[in-house]
């Protein structure tokens, strides 16, 4: 059988099994959470204030303080055990509460509210720019002059994310470059997946193998009582195995679907981009870049290089990068109207902001949604009755007879399990580092492997969670759905957390 058969037989037998819409497994999920919190009782924290040093300047975070776990008490003095309800007014969280309070909890910092905004600020701002059909324009000039050699963009591209997830932390920022790169590598002959893989995924195995990320090593080192940035060789050599063997996956399947496209997962969703590409190859117009493509083209590249400046040197994050890309589609905008590109009038921008916004509603939902798992169960404050503070220390507790290797490695696979319900790298690292420290000591593991564990188990599951704001947004865009997603990325990630768990095991044996 052909390559072509195989991927022809494979695509047959995937629409013979369909596979649950992502809102259905979240609403599922949902009913699960709620379901827990009938069997499990409510337990609660106190927290303390702790500083440590960052280059120089102080900073403070609240935690939880080491054996201070208790239960929420009923009348009669026993766990309180404290069902959800199917529907709570006067702005609580009921079981079917779960999308309107998901939607706005949080602030404009993260999610959900935030994630959600650039999400479609973002969109909007793309749905300008594509409709100048410069993009377009200029990725078929840019492959005409490649003359084959455009497929070393990926290796560079990859390691340029991944170095951005290990040094600032980038992980929404992926989002927006996102959106310009899985246009470009489909019409180099690659697909959306590789598309995200050299996006959003790289920006996650940075994250996970980083030795100096301000929003998760160097809190949970800080909280650890472990000295911030500490033990960077071991995780720069980590950061570089783990971003070779990303690439080499990524190097591998962008091949193979090069040679065969049918056998891509995101195949049928890919002809969004291919019929875009194919119009604006059959254009004899667009063919040729005029002066108002390529200011728009400079437009962009100024942005990014702002968006990159800004985040470097002056912390911006999502208010200001959302306000940078919206200023790049006003500006495209503009010149679209002022060259008359694709014959644009003053109307059209406002009609291909709303477009770009709509597209990209779907995933500002499953936000929201997936946000409202963790409401469901009582929400991340460690200092109020919830499900999730009981689950917390019921891991520790058992985790309490174990000793040494076994120990790191289960701590490992805990932190991969609890990003599920907890996805802020920082918000996890205050809620489970504090608890994990002490314990390593008590189980002969260094408290620099317990913060290598919640590195790894808080990094690399973002690649599958469902309750990561920024991978769906990045699938949304490249219009791949999660439950498709889940069919290629399992034997990804599969790699990797092997991986891990061999880090763990060497870290645990070396006391790193």
């Amino acid at each position: 059988m052909s390559k072509k058969q195989k991927g022809e037989t494979l695509n047959s037998l995937n629409k013979g099994f369909k596979v649950p819409d992502t809102y259905v497994i979240i609403f599922f999920v949902v009913c699960l959470a709620a379901l827990m919190t009938y069997l499990i009782p409510q337990g609660m924290y106190q927290v303390e204030d702790i500083t440590y040093v960052v280059d120089g300047a102080e900073s403070t975070r609240t935690v939880i303080k080491d054996n201070s776990f208790q239960y929420a008490l009923d009348d009669n003095g026993q766990p309180l055990k404290q069902g959800i309800k199917l529907f709570e007014a006067g702005g609580g969280v009921g079981l079917m509460n779960y999308l309107f309070e998901g939607m706005v909890s949080g602030d404009k910092w993260g999610s959900a509210i935030g994630v959600m905004a650039i999400i479609l600020v973002c969109g909007g701002a793309f749905g300008i720019m594509m409709r100048t059909g410069a993009i377009e324009t200029g990725i078929m000039a840019m492959i005409r002059k490649a003359n084959g050699k455009e497929r070393l963009m990926i290796p560079v591209l990859f390691i340029f994310f991944s170095a951005g997830g290990a040094i600032w932390g980038m992980g929404e920022e992926s989002i927006p470059f996102a959106m310009i790169l899985v246009p470009m590598v489909v019409a180099m002959g690659y697909d959306g997946v590789t598309g995200v893989l050299i996006t959003y995924v790289a920006t996650q195995i940075g994250f996970a193998t980083s030795w100096m990320n301000p929003f998760s090593v160097v809190i949970a080192q800080g909280v650890a009582g472990v000295p911030v940035m500490s033990g960077s060789t071991f995780r720069i050599v980590l950061w570089v195995v783990f971003t070779g063997v990303g690439l080499a996956m990524t190097m591998i399947h962008a091949e193979r679907v090069r040679k065969t496209p049918t056998l891509s997962i995101s195949y049928e969703t890919d002809a969004y981009f291919r019929d875009d590409m194919n119009k604006a190859e059959g254009n004899a117009e667009g063919q040729k870049l005029q002066l108002g493509h390529i200011l728009v083209l400079l437009t962009l590249a100024a942005t990014i290089v702002w968006v990159i400046w800004g985040v470097l040197t002056s912390g911006y994050y999502i208010p200001e990068i959302s306000t940078q890309f919206f200023i790049m589609g006003v500006v495209a905008g503009i010149i679209g109207v002022v060259f008359k590109l694709n014959d644009m009038k003053l109307n059209d921008i406002a009609t291909a902001f709303k477009q770009g916004a709509a597209d990209l509603v779907g995933a500002a939902l499953i936000v929201g949604m997936a946000m409202g798992i963790m409401l469901v169960l009582g929400g991340s404050d460690p200092s109020s009755p919830t499900v999730l503070n009981t689950i917390l220390h019921g891991v520790s507790e058992a985790f309490s007879s174990l000793s040494g290797t076994l120990a790191a490695v289960l701590m490992y696979i805990f932190q991969s399990v609890f990003n599920f319900f907890v996805v802020s790298g920082s918000g996890q690292a205050a809620l489970t580092m504090p608890i994990m420290a002490p314990l390593a000591d008590l189980l002969d593991v260094t408290r620099q492997t317990a913060v290598l564990a919640f590195q790894l188990g808080d990094g690399l599951t973002n690649l599958i969670v469902p309750t990561s704001g920024c991978l769906m947004g990045a699938l949304a865009v490249a219009r791949i759905d999660w439950s498709q997603w889940i069919k290629f990325m399992w034997k990804f990630l599969g790699v990797l957390m092997l991986m891990s768990i061999a880090t763990m095991i060497i870290a645990s044996v070396m006391g790193f």
